[in-house]
This record gives structure tokens, C-alpha cells and sequence, in this order.
């Protein structure tokens, strides 16, 4: 049973799984059909990057978020089941992708400019026995 930390974007609040490691970053989704509806997942980079996302043994359509390193939401892009077609970001300094289930950040009007709770991301990285500084800075 994976840990779900509470975290917000803009004023709706996630159930995030978070993916830090490699080994959990490379297998993200795969092979899951069980995300509820505000459940998702959170790749938690240690320096800003461009990203690059593809949908690999991953039979749930989701929406990808791609943030900065000050938690701005500042690209959403669809992704479909089973597409192999890398999804990359426009901007290469992003520290954090949210993965939800497709059509998530439509429903709940998270836009572009929404700011993920960073405070609180930073505790779930310590509950989960990481050093937050590298993820997300002093706090």
C-alpha cells in the first residue's frame, strides 16, 4: 500500500504519492488502474530540468503538471494509456511533474500560475525519510 501525503495545488487538496527515488520515478503508474479521484502522483526532481514523460505498461489516461522550483504550475498536457510518445516540457527548469487522473486539473480549475504547497511537500519528503533542502529548498 503506497503513502498518501496531503499536499495542495492552488485551493484543492491531493493525495500524493511521491515518487523520489529512481527506481519509484521509473516505474511511476505503471500497471495501476486504482487512482482515485484526487489521488496522484509527485516526481520530486533534487535540481530543475526539462521534463519528459511517457505512459510505458500505464493503462489510466492522466494529465501530467509540470512545476518550477518555486511550486508554480507552469505546463498540464494530456497523456493516454499505453503511448510510448515521450510528453516533454517547454521549460527545462521544473523540479516537480503531478500526475492525475485525465481531465483532473480541468475539473477543479487548477491553471497554469497554481502554487503547490511546498511546506507541505517538504514534510511529506521528511515523513518519508528524505532530506527535504535538496527537493525544495530551506523552508
Amino acid at each position: 500500500m503506497a503513502d498518501y501525503f496531503a499536499i495542495k495545488v492552488g485551493d484543492q487538496t491531493v493525495q500524493m504519492e511521491l515518487a523520489v527515488g529512481m527506481g519509484e520515478m521509473q516505474h511511476g503508474l505503471m500497471g495501476r488502474r486504482d487512482l482515485k479521484p484526487d489521488q496522484g502522483m509527485i516526481f520530486v526532481y533534487d535540481k530543475p530540468q526539462q521534463q519528459s514523460f511517457w505512459m510505458r505498461d500505464t493503462p489510466t489516461p492522466l494529465d501530467v503538471g509540470f512545476f518550477d522550483a518555486n511550486g508554480v504550475l507552469v505546463e498540464i498536457y494530456p497523456m493516454y494509456p499505453f503511448d510510448e510518445t515521450p510528453v516533454k516540457s517547454r521549460s527545462e527548469a521544473l523540479k516537480f511533474a503531478l500526475e492525475m487522473n485525465q481531465g483532473w486539473f480541468a475539473m477543479h480549475k487548477v491553471k497554469t500560475g497554481a502554487k503547490l504547497d511546498i511546506k507541505a511537500l517538504a514534510a511529506a519528503l521528511q515523513a518519508r525519510g528524505f532530506d527535504p533542502a535538496p527537493y525544495v529548498g530551506a523552508q
